[in-house]
């Protein structure tokens, strides 16, 4: 093992609108130091290992970004002298091939393109200066990728060590019309208090992502064990001795679920496909899926708590009356699943109006670009008031 890896240095973890908090919490408990939130964005501080470690155990980060130069600039020209500046040759050879891409936040700046041109420009050119040749650009599947964030008065530059968004997990290979983001489910479901302490229900599940999420939580499984690659095992430095040891260390925590976890969905294309996916992720011991329809099933164990979160039809891609709709998904919580904690996330905030329960909580979040709600029905059994006097 390389002395060098036990260095610390400064990362990023990028992630989705409203899992800020949520990250960050997720790196304390990993071991991360210095953990600061962001807008979308948590920073932090760790050695190599603990970048292989985030990279493999994280559930609500997009992608990890290790920054290796910061530095004042005043126009897009000095992208340019930055990137010629900072010594590539410390973290790629001419051999390698490479993709930039800009974040920019610069009121004058012409487009997040154009300075990506000029970064190119400058890396290029101080390969070409000091051997004669140069790397190439390879947008699709780059050895080396490079993240630019410009405002106004600064650049960073930072190397991705994910390469492929971190939601890519690599267990799902068929999907539906309106797939979730894996880091999305991810998010709602430790947003929701999901910890595998009881059993577990997706009633309309789609391609299985929420189920296979839920699961990974529950046994406390590496949520990218899957994954067939990350940028980092391209890198100069790469330690396959160090993260096998991550790795083994990472499986010695996972833990027994006793408890059980289901999904409907009335399409059977939509079964097989969940099916196919809870199998390709290992998970088919914890996961039972079946054909049925939400609004003609009740709950299994009336006695047992049941922790149920979905992510239902917004009436964009998937052609429903949204009223009606969102009307039977409150009829059927209402009279079929009582002693049941019942999260779903939506767009269509005017749809909630339907549902006829009040929600417990409200939480503001992005489905894509669809501004959203993941909101929480808690269904009683007997009324709120007999509940309460109970609990006291």
């Amino acid at each position: 093992m390389n002395n060098n890896n036990q260095i610390l240095f400064p990362m990023v973890a990028k992630t989705l609108f409203g899992f800020e908090e949520i990250l960050a919490k997720e790196l304390k408990l990993l071991g991360a130091q210095s953990v600061q939130t962001g807008v979308r964005n948590v920073r932090f501080v760790g050695d190599t290992g603990f970048m292989y470690k985030a990279n493999l155990c994280l559930r609500t980060a997009l992608r990890i970004l290790k920054p290796i130069g910061k530095r004042p600039i005043l126009t897009e020209q000095d992208v340019y002298k930055v990137m010629l500046d900072i010594p590539w040759e410390d973290y790629m050879t001419n051999g390698h091939t490479f993709a930039i891409r800009a974040t920019v936040m610069m009121q004058r700046a012409q487009n997040s393109m154009y300075v990506a041109q000029k970064a190119k420009d400058g890396l290029v050119d101080r390969f070409r200066n000091r051997t004669g040749s140069r790397p190439s650009v390879d947008k699709d599947f780059p050895d080396v990728s490079i993240h630019l964030y410009v405002t106004d008065k600064f650049l960073e530059v930072s190397l991705d060590s994910s390469g492929a968004s971190l939601h890519q997990r690599g267990y799902r290979t068929i999907t539906n019309i309106a797939p979730i983001n894996e880091v999305l489910a991810a998010g709602m479901l430790l947003l929701s208090g999901w910890n595998g302490e009881s059993d577990f229900l997706d009633p309309m599940c789609g391609s299985g992502t929420l189920l296979i999420e839920a699961a990974m939580i529950a046994c406390n499984i590496p949520p990218s064990l899957n994954r067939k690659e990350f940028a980092f095992q391209k890198w100069l430095d790469w330690d396959n001795d160090l993260y096998t040891k991550i790795e083994e260390s990472a499986l010695k925590k996972v833990r027994e679920f006793p408890y059980r976890i289901k999904g409907y969905d009335k399409a059977p294309s939509a079964v097989r496909k969940a099916q196919q996916n809870v199998q390709n992720a290992n998970l088919s011991e914890f996961i039972t899926i079946s054909q049925d329809d939400f609004f003609h099933t009740e709950k299994q164990q009336p006695e047992k708590t049941l922790h149920m979160v979905f992510n239902p039809p917004y009436g964009e891609r998937l052609p429903i009356d949204v009223n009606i709709f969102y009307k039977r998904i409150g009829d059927t919580l209402k009279q079929s699943y009582a002693g049941t904690n019942a999260w779903f996330i939506t767009s269509n905030l005017d749809a909630l109006k339907f549902v006829g329960l009040r929600p417990s909580r409200k939480i503001k979040l992005f489905n894509g670009k669809l501004e959203s709600k993941l909101v929480k029905y808690e269904l009683y059994s007997g009324t709120k008031k007999i509940h309460k006097l109970k609990s006291t």
